[in-house]
């Protein structure tokens, strides 16, 4: 996970979801950083191609695209608050930061891609619409092989 991120872990406390490739590609994160400081995500994405292609369709404006539908259809935006309600949930049982921001821009708009990609691949598919959404746009990321090989020497 550290060669995939290119920096040392933190406040890491299991491994979410696997791609196909057995590499991990969302890690849950403390609620609170060794050092104290506070870490809403919860979920985190360490796939450096699910990073690249949640960050080109942020530069594509799909996080644009996908706000102003939230404020167009009640369904969507009911799901997206639920996935919110779900994830607060979910971190406060770990510890309670003592606020009711989660991470993504839920539960009003879409303010991370990569946040909503983990959720989603983390709780599988259902729970976060938009993460959903997001995924399906990028497809099959695994098809090309791991995206750090284990058996690859450490970065300095």
């Amino acid at each position: 996970m550290a060669r995939q991120l290119g920096r040392p872990l933190r406040g890491v406390r299991s491994v979410a979801h696997r791609c196909p490739c057995g590499n991990p590609t969302v890690v849950e994160t403390a609620p609170r950083l060794p050092d104290g400081t506070p870490f809403p995500t919860l979920y985190y994405l360490t796939c450096p191609r699910l990073t690249a292609a949640a960050s080109t369709q942020e530069a594509d404006g799909v996080m644009r695209e996908m706000t102003e539908r939230l404020g167009t259809d009640p369904e969507l935006a009911e799901g997206y608050r639920s996935a919110h309600e779900s994830y607060l949930a979910e971190r406060d049982a770990i510890e309670s930061l003592g606020t009711g921001v989660t991470a993504g821009g839920m539960p009003d708009r879409v303010k991370c891609l990569h946040v909503l990609l983990a959720h989603s691949l983390a709780k599988g598919p259902g729970v976060n619409p938009l993460g959903d959404e997001a995924l399906a746009r990028i497809g099959s990321w695994w098809r090309s092989g791991p995206c750090v090989r284990a058996d690859a020497a450490p970065e300095d």
